[in-house]
């Protein structure tokens, strides 16, 4: 099964010491997909953050290599509701914004729970 990976779930690892590939392969997952938005957005992150942020983003683009790269361009957010349907792909975020845009569409959503495991919303 397929999941689209959001910058803070590629960014949990560093932030929660969370391996986010075996979790998602506990739940199922084996094909992990990244949308070239998210990774511009990371690319940001490092550019415009300090600190444990900046540290997290560079971890998160190193991971990056571990994923699927697939064309999205534009609002990260945007571009995950408009991917996710398209490759029968869950969503792997703690964006609660993002999370009540995906319920509307009932795309399944994963997300960060108790600080250290990955499950269902």
């Amino acid at each position: 099964m397929k999941v689209i990976i959001d910058t803070n779930g590629m960014m949990l690892p560093a932030q929660f010491g969370v391996d986010i590939f075996t979790e998602l392969r506990r739940l199922g997952y084996d094909q992990f997909l990244l949308p070239t938005a998210i990774l511009h957005e990371l690319d940001g992150l490092v550019r415009r953050c300090r600190g444990e942020d900046k540290i997290a983003a560079k971890v998160a683009i190193s991971l990056s290599q571990r994923c699927d790269v697939i064309e999205g361009e534009g609002f990260a957010d945007d571009v995950i509701v408009r991917l996710a349907p398209a490759y029968d792909a869950a969503v792997l975020t703690n964006d609660i914004g993002l999370q009540q845009r995906l319920k509307e569409k009932e795309i399944p959503i994963i997300r960060l729970r108790q600080k250290n495991k990955l499950d269902f919303l």
